[in-house]
């Protein structure tokens, strides 16, 4: 990542007020860029966005993403070089007590963010593509339970609905590139897409209902072991600014190389890193010298995958991207967040002290390659 590419960069966000959007808007404030917001009232209460003011210099509409006339508008009116798509319903559990809401927001918000980047911003001139992101998830691949990693190249599906929500939202970008935004006429349409799939985002600050980590941070807090759903399940598990990182350096190439970035790309761990449910639990738990960490939750609960792990290798041999922090020490960075705070710092002196270490090694390990 060239961090001289981003300072005074004109970037537009869906979903800013998230829990990974309020991590993007301090790592671009930091950056330099300039950044607008769009997106409803943060998600959660507490939120990570209010409590480190992530929102301080950020331009920010607060509106849903199913209003096209107010997304096109707010689009028009910043003229962004770099769009990022993070806006979504992201709870499997949520996704089935409301699927019509699910599908409502991962599958039309899809389009209408992609429809108002056709009405309002193709084919507007600019030095370079507007760069454009939509964030998905490794849970749209069709899980398959075999035991090795999901490729890029491998069959999108998804059998609950946030996972068969978000592989749709896939093929709708699909649909839109090859329709609107193909490759040989971006000279005419100056639009680069590419989706992002990432894997299970972890940091300080996430307080997302029926999600791991925040379930032991609370328990661990209280002196209680945490109840797991499905302790034997494996996940990419990767700090959330590692998945930030990768999601800048995609948008990057796409300004810069277009022709090599346009497309699907994975990011996650490394392929030798394997972890369950239950050892990461117990890698946030020491912290707080919570024995035992866990127990087996009891009642029954809807269906999730019991494996996905997903191969990265495209995002290092092209964008040069590898997660900084593995799975151990990014676990080890969240923990360390909320002991801050515990201890008086405020949740932004938190977020920008590991931001601050995070650029310092990326750019310790550029030097090096």
């Amino acid at each position: 990542m060239n961090r001289s590419f981003w300072a005074g960069r004109r970037v537009f966000v869906t979903g800013h007020t998230g829990f990974k959007g309020a991590w993007l808007c301090l790592l671009l404030e930091r950056l330099g860029a300039q950044v607008a917001g769009y997106a409803l009232a943060p998600p959660t209460n507490p939120s990570l966005y209010d409590l480190a003011d992530a929102g301080a210099r950020v331009s920010s509409t607060t509106a849903d993403l199913r209003d096209l006339g107010r997304l096109t508008e707010a689009m028009r009116a910043f003229q962004p070089e770099v769009l990022l798509h993070m806006a979504a319903q992201s709870v499997v559990l949520a996704a089935y007590q409301d699927p019509v809401e699910n599908y409502s927001t991962n599958v039309l918000g899809t389009v209408h963010v992609l429809e108002a980047i056709r009405t309002a911003l193709a084919g507007t001139p600019r030095a370079q593509p507007l760069a454009v992101v939509n964030v998905t998830t490794d849970k749209a691949y069709l899980n398959q339970q075999w035991p090795w990693p999901y490729r890029e190249t491998d069959t999108l599906g998804g059998r609950d609905p946030y996972s068969n929500s978000k592989a749709c939202a896939e093929l709708v970008m699909q649909s839109y590139r090859d329709s609107f935004f193909a490759p040989e006429r971006l000279a005419e349409h100056g639009v680069a897409v590419a989706s992002a799939r990432a894997g299970n985002v972890v940091g300080g600050g996430d307080w997302t209902p029926h999600q791991l980590v925040p379930a032991v941070i609370a328990a661990a807090q209280r002196g209680e072991p945490v109840a797991l759903r499905n302790p034997a399940g494996v996940r990419p598990w990767q700090h959330v600014l590692d998945c930030l990182h990768g999601y800048l350096c995609l948008a990057e190439r796409l300004a810069l190389a277009p022709q090599v970035a346009i497309g699907q790309w994975n990011f996650g761990p490394g392929a030798d890193e394997v972890y369950n449910v239950a050892q990461v639990t117990e890698l946030i738990a020491r912290h707080w010298r919570l024995q035992p960490a866990w127990t087996r939750a009891s009642a029954e609960t809807p269906r999730e995958e019991h494996e996905l792990r997903l191969d990265c290798s495209l995002a290092a041999r092209h964008l040069k991207w590898r997660c900084a922090l593995d799975t151990p020490t990014a676990f080890d960075w969240v923990a360390h967040w909320h002991l801050q705070v515990e201890r008086g710092a405020t949740p932004r002196q938190a977020c920008e002290a590991q931001i601050d270490a995070f650029l310092a090694r990326i750019g310790a390990a550029e030097g090096r390659a």
